[in-house]
């Protein structure tokens, strides 16, 4: 009888990790990000299958990855939010017990299944104020990151994330975040259209349903004009007598 190879339980957590990634790594980025009239996802996606669709009444969920995986993470979050609506009331459902649910799911499958979930996945709640907004990513093990104002998921996070960082400013307006998300996914040397991407908003002027897309004219009325914010350059103001010059006394 011949004895099974013995892997350490570290090396088997990271050989998983690692897969995970790589499968992660391999799709298109996404980002959200705050602003004025809400909470604005982006993704690049040419595709028809959706990335970023609503589970709730101002609850969103985006994901990244294998799309049957976080396809079935969608409807199992729709399904949850319905249950928990029907037996207690619509406001009793919000994102923080979502996330809960989706990372003990990602957590048990990578714990004890052969393959992970090569799936990240946000979940975002818009409130009535910018304060009361949430947004959660999960990772592939379940990890919850609990983040302000701006998150990026995909393979390119760090880079995509930076360029976010530089550009974004506090309640900027729909077009001006849009413009801010399209240039972060599109980097310097390249140009996104409007068929090149979906996009959506949590608006929190909504009364119920806060979830809408953003196509078709709208979105190319918004990308006609690059609306990011502009950092401020130095002018050359005339030397008064504020500034003395250099034959001034004293």
């Amino acid at each position: 009888m011949s004895m099974p190879f013995y892997v350490a339980p570290e090396q088997v957590m990271k050989d998983r990790a690692d897969y995970a990634r790589k499968g992660i790594a391999r799709g298109r980025s996404l980002v959200a990000l705050a602003c004025e009239p809400g909470i604005l996802m982006a993704a690049e996606n040419t595709q028809r299958l959706r990335k970023i669709s609503e589970i709730h009444d101002r609850i969103g969920f985006a994901g990244v990855g294998k799309y049957n995986e976080f396809d079935s993470l969608r409807i199992a979050g729709v399904r949850h939010a319905d249950l928990k609506g029907y037996a207690y009331s619509r406001e009793d459902v919000d994102a923080r017990s979502l996330a809960n649910q989706y990372a003990q799911i990602l957590g048990q499958v990578f714990t004890h299944e052969m393959k992970p979930m090569e799936v990240e996945i946000l979940v975002a709640e818009v409130g009535r104020e910018p304060g009361a907004d949430l947004m959660f990513r999960i990772l592939y093990d379940g990890t919850i990151v609990d983040e302000s104002r701006l998150t990026v998921l995909g393979g390119d996070a760090e880079v995509i994330g930076q360029r976010l960082v530089d550009d974004w400013t506090e309640g900027l307006d729909l077009a001006g975040a849009l413009s801010v998300a399209r240039a972060a996914l599109a980097g310097p040397d390249r140009t996104l259209a409007s068929g090149d991407l979906e996009v959506a908003l949590l608006d929190r002027r909504a009364e119920r349903r806060a979830f809408r897309r953003i196509e078709g004219p709208e979105l190319e009325d918004l990308l006609a004009a690059d609306r990011r914010p502009q950092p401020e350059t130095a002018t050359d103001e005339p030397v008064g007598d504020d500034h003395p010059g250099p034959d001034a006394d004293g």
